[in-house]
């Protein structure tokens, strides 16, 4: 029958219906747009197709009669489908009501409904090894929110019940439903070749287990994944690393796991020496398979051209004791996907020493510099004269982004901002969205006239309430919108925190 879906229901096109949907198409006909047509479509037709609305609405929403003991078997009679497919959800052997609830009200109309609040609720119920509450490192996001984002809760023709299979062209392609991956190389780029083998021949969508990498959910620790597929004795790829040994090295230095707009899969930032093909102004001839600095250390090797780097670790105020060791322990010193060639990126090179740092991604609103653009937006890694190696001190660190005269620069022909006088880079279209107080003289946040630094204590006037942004607000993450401390919602109890006697408690 012809029909339409709204929703997940299909209706059929009754005489109204059609006569409903050919008045839609004459409401956006050029030559009909009049103002006599548009009123008889409000008069006459409108109400029709809101009328309709509301009768598609109720029909979804209402289940057929059934008694609430009804067996499983009763349900199979109209959903027969759910229990089959190449791949069938092993809890529907264990009866439709371990997940679904049946609820006949007084009127004997039925409502089907699970036997959770969420979804994710109900599934970690079995599988409990996946909720990320427990699992440590970097979680795949969909995992975090909706089983149903990538499985069917029944049966599927793809393993593990997936909704498409992680294999294909786009549109046939699960992973590709959210990621570009190698479908938008450049021309003169390269694509790893491992893309058409599926994602999950190299990434865990949910866990990380001893052996897996805590940062990209991958199978299996690099170099080891790359040399599953790459053999070290073959002489193309020998020739290709100039016979440096390079089967212990991590691969993710030098090599964009996905695409590159470079041959060869290079990382979009590469190290002026290694893109020159000037090994030997690091390297000295490979010796009894190891490689051989031109240096004693590596540290003395990057201070023959980085010394004024080495000048502020040891000369600051406040020293990172990370960066007294060597270089290469955060920068790669080949490529990496950001200046600096941080490893394995801006963001996750801090947080192997800063565990307590990483929990915090969990929570459910991330402060986008912490853990997109990563910490040395804030923290300056070489040292710093401000406390807890701060670029700047107290509300100016924040002001620097938020305040009314925060003025990043421009470069020409570079596609990024600076703010810090040049020494932090941001993408081009960030301040877009970064929100802008109409602070003066230190006041107007949140509200007019509320003050952002220290001010004379509401309710003593002989002392000073020492107040600044973290008054308020955690530099990296929060429960809830505007990072607010304690994880608190934005709203009146929060603001009593200060205000318990002047604001109304009813």
């Amino acid at each position: 029958m012809k029909g339409i879906t709204i929703g997940r229901t299909h209706v059929a096109q009754s005489a109204t219906l059609q006569w409903t949907i050919a008045g839609l198409r004459l409401w956006n006909v050029p030559s009909l747009r009049s103002v006599s047509l548009r009123s008889a479509f409000l008069r006459f037709i409108a109400p029709l197709l809101l009328g309709l609305a509301f009768s598609v609405s109720a029909q979804a929403a209402t289940h057929p009669p059934v008694a609430d003991k009804a067996p499983d078997s009763k349900c199979l009679e109209c959903h027969a489908v759910k229990a089959t497919g190449k791949a069938v959800h092993s809890a529907i052997a264990m009866g439709c009501t371990t997940c679904h609830e049946v609820r006949v009200n007084s009127k004997d109309v039925t409502h089907i409904k699970l036997v959770t609040v969420t979804p994710v609720k109900l599934c970690l119920q079995c599988h409990e090894d996946k909720d990320a509450a427990k699992i440590k490192g970097h979680v795949h996001s969909p995992a975090v929110r909706d089983c149903l984002t990538c499985h069917d809760a029944h049966s599927s023709d793809f393993k593990n019940i997936l909704l498409k299979a992680p294999t294909g062209e786009a549109k046939d392609n699960l992973c590709l439903s959210c990621h570009t991956t190698g479908l938008n190389v450049p021309a003169g780029g390269s694509r790893h070749a491992a893309l058409d083998m599926g994602c999950d021949s190299c990434h865990a969508s949910h866990k990380n287990g001893e052996e897996m990498d805590g940062v990209f959910h991958l199978t299996k620790s690099t170099p080891g994944l790359c040399l599953d597929c790459h053999d070290v004795a073959d002489a193309a790829l020998a020739k290709a690393h100039r016979n440096l040994p390079f089967e212990k090295s991590d691969c993710l230095g030098c090599h964009n796991p996905h695409e590159s707009a470079s041959p060869k899969l290079l990382q979009a930032f590469v190290h002026q020496p290694f893109q020159k093909m000037q090994c030997e102004s690091c390297h000295a001839p490979a010796k009894n398979g190891k490689v051989v600095l031109i240096k004693a250390t590596v540290r003395e090797l990057c201070v023959s051209c980085h010394a004024e780097q080495a000048k502020k670790i040891e000369t600051s105020k406040v020293q990172h004791p990370g960066a007294a060791g060597d270089c290469t322990d955060c920068h790669s010193p080949h490529a990496g996907t950001a200046h600096g060639f941080l490893k394995p990126d801006a963001v996750n090179v801090c947080l192997t020493c800063h565990s307590d740092q990483a929990e915090l991604h969990s929570k459910a609103v991330l402060h986008q510099p912490a853990f997109k653009q990563g910490c040395a937006a804030c923290h300056d890694p070489h040292g710093s004269d401000h406390p807890k190696l701060l670029r700047a001190e107290g509300n100016a660190l924040c002001l620097e982004c938020h305040g009314p005269d925060s003025k990043p620069t421009k470069v020409e022909g570079e596609h990024d901002v600076r703010i810090f006088d040049g020494a932090v880079r941001l993408p081009e279209d960030y301040f877009a969205k970064v929100i802008r107080l109409p602070l003066q003289n230190g006041k107007g946040h949140p509200m007019v006239g509320h003050p952002v630094t220290d001010a004379p204590d509401p309710m003593d006037a002989t002392k000073v309430r020492h107040i600044s942004c973290l008054s308020c607000h955690q530099p990296h993450a929060g429960g809830a919108r505007a990072l607010l401390v304690s994880d608190q919602p934005p709203n009146l109890q929060f603001c009593r925190r200060c205000h318990e006697d002047i604001v109304r408690k009813d």
